[in-house]
């Protein structure tokens, strides 16, 4: 059952209370310059879209009012463990924490609360979730994960950077170097990938440990960017990542088949779809989204993510998504320079840019991706062409082998090699902020500034 919409605002005022040393100076009493409830305000939602649905969701003021409490709500669990930081440090943190993924709560030598109550709120399976279907979707994923994303990840991934209200933590973490970049995109494509595999996401599973280390990255950021950076203003951006940002990072595969089963003139799911929303939603509950924000009908996770656009203002500043976007389409992604690795880069990187404009502008919005750098090509579309002709066969023949008795468990096998395989050049997850970022610095709100600090010490949290 979702919570009611008193109940919600109730959640938000109480973080004020449960974790005073991060929320004591906010006032959840204001509304943030990013959200924006008014129709003459442009916002997220591309132009066509918006004209078509954006009058009708402003309308419904249930919607509007959830989506303004989502924007000042955090991780309560999380935030309360990330708040220990200034009593354990940083190291500390993480080691517990990774001890109570790897070996259990009973492990780890006088645990504080918190940390239990962190994990244990992970081990709550809601009555929402289905796991056999998890378990499925995962199996149908693994197609996509292991042919697909590679080519495409860093697309969706440069998709989060379309706006400077949800896109500033990204640039105050030190991410603008191409170096930088190249990890947020692998660690990203790792996640996601590692969802996949096989009960990844049980208990003991690597997907589970993964959940929690991004948990805990968040709510880092929220603490240092809230206690220790002059760059954030709360009135201006709302709370560091708020739950409602993670959304659509999180439920990507979801919505795109939402998507595409609306488009097709359907309202429900067929039972292929169902298992790989399934996967979706749970793996985003693992990160701490909420039932509300994890819908599980086509229409109802098109309106939520359509309110989320809706109601978070258009703004673009070259410093923070120029920036970003730059800096992660110039990155080299492969572990080696061989001659091969060198052809997957400019392929994948090709593709990535024709995916992006496909996938997440519309067809009215050329000249945002001149404007954030990433207008693709005729070069960039040839590319496109043929690694789709390379993809796209494989993907077609793994469908089919997945029906097939007998057969299907070598392709599925096949399929968790490749994943394997891919995991090691993705590299070993290393969640990283860079302190010095956060620390006094009186200067304006730009993303480049981060820049000055990318020799200072580095605050590493490895999954």
């Amino acid at each position: 059952m979702t919570v009611t919409l008193e109940a919600l605002r109730q959640q938000v005022k109480d973080q004020k209370q449960l974790i005073p040393s991060l929320y004591g100076d906010v006032d959840f009493e204001k509304t943030p310059e990013r959200f924006t409830a008014d129709i003459d305000v442009p916002s997220a939602l591309p132009i066509k879209l918006a004209k078509k649905h954006r009058p009708q969701i402003l309308a419904d003021q249930d919607k509007v009012e959830r989506a303004r409490a989502y924007t000042m709500l955090g991780d309560n669990v999380a935030d309360a463990y990330a708040a220990l930081m200034p009593e354990y440090g940083f190291r500390q943190l993480i080691d517990m924490l990774q001890t109570a993924c790897d070996r259990g709560l009973e492990n780890v030598p006088n645990a504080p609360q918190e940390l239990i109550n962190f994990i244990q709120s992970m081990e709550t399976i809601p009555d929402w979730v289905d796991l056999d279907l998890v378990e499925k979707g995962a199996r149908y994923s693994r197609i996509h994960m292991a042919l697909l994303v590679p080519f495409a990840i860093r697309g969706a991934f440069i998709a989060t950077f379309m706006n400077k209200y949800s896109g500033l933590p990204m640039a105050l973490t030190g991410a603008l170097s191409s170096n930088s970049s190249v990890q947020r995109v692998n660690e990203t494509a790792s996640f996601f990938t590692t969802a996949s595999l096989p009960k990844s996401l049980t208990r003991y599973g690597v997907g589970f440990k993964a959940a929690a280390m991004v948990r805990l990255m968040h709510s880092m950021v929220r603490f240092n960017l809230l206690k220790r950076s002059k760059k954030w203003d709360v009135d201006v951006y709302g709370i560091p990542i708020p739950q409602v940002d993670q959304m659509p990072a999180g439920t990507i595969p979801a919505f795109l088949t939402a998507f595409n089963v609306i488009k097709s003139g359907r309202n429900e799911f067929n039972a292929k779809e169902r298992s790989v929303v399934e996967l979706c939603r749970y793996q985003s509950y693992l990160l701490g989204l909420p039932e509300d924000l994890l819908p599980e009908s086509p229409q109802a996770i098109l309106d939520v993510m359509l309110t989320y656009s809706s109601t978070l203002r258009d703004g673009y500043d070259d410093a923070t998504c120029g920036a970003l976007v730059r800096s992660t389409m110039a990155g080299y992604r492969p572990k080696d320079k061989s001659l091969k690795s060198k052809i997957y880069n400019t392929c994948e990187r090709s593709f990535a840019r024709v995916f992006f404009q496909r996938a997440f502008l519309s067809e009215s919005e050329p000249e945002k991706a001149r404007t954030m750098g990433v207008e693709a090509s005729l070069m960039d579309y040839s590319l496109f062409a043929l690694v789709q002709l390379y993809v796209l066969p494989q993907m077609l023949v793994h469908r089919i082998a997945m029906e097939v008795p007998g057969i299907n468990q070598l392709a599925d096998q096949f399929l968790v090699r490749k994943i394997n395989e891919l995991l090691v050049g993705y590299g070993h997850p290393e969640y990283t902020t860079d302190a010095a970022n956060y620390r006094d610095q009186s200067v304006k709100h730009s993303a480049a500034s981060s820049q000055r600090s990318n020799h200072n010490k580095k605050e590493t949290v490895t999954a």
